[in-house]
C-alpha cells in the first residue's frame, strides 16, 4: 500500500485540527452529533442480478456469484486494475442502493455520540487517497488440489481473485473520533447491505466481520471512490471499507452500519468461516487476518506460445510489499526479474528464449515457499505456482500473448 496523497500521520494531524469545523459543518446538515443521530429507513436498496457489470469471457472466469480476472487480461493495463477487469466476490448478489436514502450508522456501547451520515455528509469530511490491493482469502485455493493433492472446499480460484486500485474516502479513525470513541472500545463490526446469506438452510444474516479497534484506528478507509470515480455497484457503491493488507472479507462492501463495542464481537465470518483448520493449526482454528505474498504471470493458463524470444510479465504482491522477484523457466535455476513499477503491487518482467515443448514457468517474490500448510477451506495459498505453457513447433499456429 502507498499513499496517493499525503501520508496518514501528517494528514491525521490536519484532520484532528479540522475536527471542530467538521462537526459544525455536519450539524448544519441536521446531523445532531451530541444527542445521537436519527436513523432513516434501512430499505434504501433492492436486489439485482448477482453481478451488474459485463463479464466478457476474455476477461473473466465466472464462478456462480463471483467473477475471477484472467491474468492475461491485465497485460498492458498499468499498475491499477481497470474497474471493468476487477474481480468480483459476492456472497449473494450486488444490491442496488439509493444513494439519496443511504445512511451510514455508527453506534454501539463503544461510542458516546452515535452518527448517521448521508453520502453528502461523508464526502464533506476530510478525505485521503491510497493505493491498495483487495484480495479474496481463497485466492489460489485450487492449487491446494492441483499442486498439493489436497481436497478443500470453496470457490476454486486460481490467482485472479485480486485487484489493485486507488481508493478515496474518509479514514475510519476520523469517523470513530467524531462518534466519541470510548477508551474501552475493543471491536468494530461493519455490516453490509447485500441480501442475507443463506447456506444449508441456515440464514447467517448480512455479511459482517469484526475488526479490532487497533486496526480500525490504523489505515482503514471508508471509501466512496475507486480509481477516481464513484464506486461501481459491484464494488460497494455508495461506500465500502478498504482494509489494507487484510483478506478481502474485512473490506465490507455496501457498508450500512458500524457497531462499536466495549466487548468482543463475532459473526459467522470469523467463527464458522475464515479460520485456518487443519493438522498444523489448533483445534479451534486460527483466525484469518493478513494476506500472504503471491506472484502471477500475465499469461493464459496452459498458454500456447511460438518459439523464440518473449518478454514475460507479471505482478507480485504481499501485505508488506515485495523486495525482489525471481523467475524460473527451466524448473531448476532462478534469475532476478526486472521491476517495472511498485505500488499496491510490484510489476516485473523477464526475457525468455522459448524452445519447442512443454514448460513449467515459476515466479517467486521474496521467500515464497514451495508448499502451503493445508487447511480445509483452502485459505491463504502462498506457495510458488507452477504455470504450464506449451511452445509450439515452427509452423504450428500458436496464441501469442
Amino acid at each position: 500500500m502507498s499513499g496517493a496523497d499525503e501520508g496518514f500521520p501528517v494528514l491525521w494531524d490536519r484532520l484532528l485540527r479540522a475536527l471542530d469545523t467538521v462537526v459544525r459543518m455536519i450539524s448544519r446538515r441536521g446531523v445532531l452529533l451530541a444527542a445521537g443521530l436519527s436513523v432513516l429507513p434501512s430499505r434504501a436498496w433492492a436486489a439485482t442480478p448477482a453481478i451488474v457489470k459485463p463479464l466478457p469471457a476474455s476477461d473473466f472466469v465466472v464462478h456462480g456469484t463471483n467473477a475471477e480476472t484472467r491474468w492475461e487480461a491485465l497485460r498492458g493495463t498499468g499498475s491499477l486494475t481497470p474497474v471493468s477487469k476487477f474481480f468480483v466476490r459476492n456472497h449473494t448478489s450486488t444490491p442496488s442502493v439509493d444513494a439519496t436514502a443511504w445512511r451510514l450508522r455508527v453506534s454501539g456501547s463503544g461510542v458516546t455520540r452515535p452518527l448517521s451520515l448521508s453520502l453528502w455528509d461523508l464526502k464533506a469530511l476530510p478525505s485521503v487517497s491510497l493505493e491498495a490491493v483487495i484480495e479474496c482469502a481463497g485466492n489460489g485455493r485450487s492449487f491446494f488440489t492441483t499442486q498439493q493433492g489436497q481436497a478443500v472446499s470453496g470457490t476454486p480460484w486460481k490467482l485472479g481473485a485480486v485487484g489493485n486500485a486507488v481508493w478515496r474516502g474518509v479514514p475510519l479513525r476520523l469517523l470513530l473520533r467524531l462518534a466519541g470513541l470510548r477508551r474501552s472500545a475493543v471491536d468494530v463490526l461493519p455490516v453490509g447491505l447485500d441480501d442475507e446469506y443463506v447456506t444449508g438452510g441456515v440464514n447467517l444474516g448480512r455479511v459482517r466481520r469484526p475488526l479490532p479497534v487497533a486496526k480500525a484506528l490504523d489505515d482503514v478507509l471508508v471509501a466512496y471512490e475507486m480509481n477516481g470515480a464513484p464506486l461501481p455497484p459491484d464494488h460497494g457503491f455508495p461506500a465500502r471499507l478498504v482494509v489494507p493488507g487484510w483478506v478481502g472479507i474485512a473490506s465490507i462492501k455496501w457498508l450500512g452500519s458500524l457497531e462499536v463495542s466495549t466487548t468482543e464481537l463475532d459473526s459467522p465470518w470469523d467463527t464458522q468461516y475464515y479460520r485456518l483448520v487443519g493438522p498444523s493449526y489448533p483445534a479451534e482454528g486460527t483466525l484469518v487476518t493478513t494476506q500472504v505474498t503471491k506472484s502471477a504471470f500475465e499469461l493464459p493458463w496452459d498458454a500456447v506460445l511460438p518459439a523464440g524470444r518473449h518478454l514475460l510479465t507479471g505482478r507480485s504482491w504481499g501485505p508488506g510489499g515485495v523486495r525482489r522477484v525471481s523467475v524460473s523457466t527451466d524448473g531448476r535455476t532462478w534469475r532476478r526479474a526486472t521491476v517495472v513499477s511498485r505500488g499496491g503491487w510490484t510489476r516485473w518482467q523477464a526475457p525468455w528464449v522459448a524452445v519447442p515443448g512443454a514448460h513449467v514457468l515459476r515466479v517467486r517474490a521474496d521467500d515464497q515457499p514451495d508448499e502451503t500448510p493445508y487447511n480445509t477451506q483452502g485459505y491463504l495459498f502462498g506457495a510458488v505456482v507452477r504455470h504450464p505453457v506449451t511452445v509450439a513447433q515452427v509452423g504450428v499456429r500458436s496464441a501469442e500473448v
